[in-house]
């Protein structure tokens, strides 16, 4: 999976990454390779904490894999 990280200056030091397509999944950083790896880590969990809500709603037989 691709997704556009938006990566800017921290107001007072460092940087701050965000990303557009999954609202409210933000990072920080001193370094821009530190920022980096904290925003992965935090799409990792904004992702696993969607999936956790997607599978108490949905029951198994509710589900069907489809290709398009």
């Amino acid at each position: 999976m691709k997704l556009k990280v938006i990566i800017e200056p921290g107001e007072d030091s460092g940087f701050v990454a965000e990303v557009p397509a999954l609202p409210g999944c933000r990072s920080q950083g001193q370094t821009r390779a530190e920022t980096l790896q904290n925003i992965h880590e935090a799409i990792e969990a904004w992702l696993e904490v969607e999936q956790d809500k997607v599978d108490r709603l949905v029951s198994p037989r509710d589900v069907e894999l489809m290709e398009v």
